[in-house]
């Protein structure tokens, strides 16, 4: 991920005050997206769009992500811990009170990967360790493999335990109705269908951790950089639970 260089809060505002980026920022904020439904999403010209979107990534509030399913396809995202600190360099410098926290709604919310053997498995840990179990978290995958030992052991060194989950196919969560569809690979969404039962189905393109190839130490790092990544998309997925469904 591109680090947000340190700017004025006066230059973070002009940056954000631009309509169409603020519309590209807006769009990204609910999944990662190509180009192309970029300016599907937004209505605006192909050119206006990667203009933009090449601003947004020199100010390191968006990344690009080449597809694990297609190599010609790039996943554009939004980079949550840059922006929020942009946001809380603005609320410093202005002496704004902090925001409290809104209560979670009792959703179901199910990760969906190739294997079930990593990203999604961290994701469902984090989901359920930073809701507190408010929020119900679930995961499967289209081709399901044995929970991979390294997300085990990088998910206990910050205190979370995924060893007790286990690796499902999709339609083992069925009957659990989940409300909210995420898929972490890019191949899964290709190949999970299309969940017309779910109020939302967005996506994260996770680059694999499994995939990575090295010594013990490189593939270990790659497990840390998912499992971070990760816990920053779930933290910003319980603020978009608040806003999507509200609490009962």
């Amino acid at each position: 991920m591109t680090e947000l260089q340190p700017a004025s809060a006066l230059n973070g505002l002009r940056l954000l005050a631009d309509e169409t980026r603020w519309k590209l920022i807006t769009v990204l904020r609910d999944s990662d997206r190509q180009v192309a439904e970029l300016v599907a999403a937004t209505g605006l010209a192909q050119n206006l769009v990667s203009y933009h979107l090449n601003m947004l990534r020199q100010a390191g509030l968006v990344n690009a992500h080449r597809s694990d399913a297609d190599g010609r396809v790039v996943y554009y995202s939004l980079h949550l811990a840059a922006l929020t600190a942009l946001l809380a360099q603005i609320g410093h410098e202005l002496a704004l009170p902090e925001p409290t926290p809104p209560p979670l709604p009792p959703v179901t919310v199910a990760f969906l990967c190739r294997a079930n053997s990593a990203r999604s498995q961290m994701a469902e840990g984090w989901l359920r360790a930073l809701s507190g179990g408010q929020v119900r978290a679930v995961s499967a995958g289209t081709q399901p493999q044995p929970i991979h030992p390294l997300a085990i052991a990088v998910m206990a060194a910050v205190g979370v335990p995924i060893d007790q989950q286990t690796a499902k196919p999709i339609e083992a969560i069925l009957d659990q109705q989940p409300q909210v569809i995420v898929t972490v690979c890019d191949i899964a969404r290709e190949e999970c269908p299309v969940w017309p039962a779910a109020a939302r189905q967005i996506h994260w393109s996770i680059a694999d951790p499994a995939a990575a190839t090295g010594d013990d130490d490189q593939r270990y790092t790659a497990f840390i950089a998912a499992r971070d990544e990760l816990r920053e998309r779930v933290c910003g997925l319980l603020a978009l639970l608040s806003r999507w469904f509200g609490a009962h």
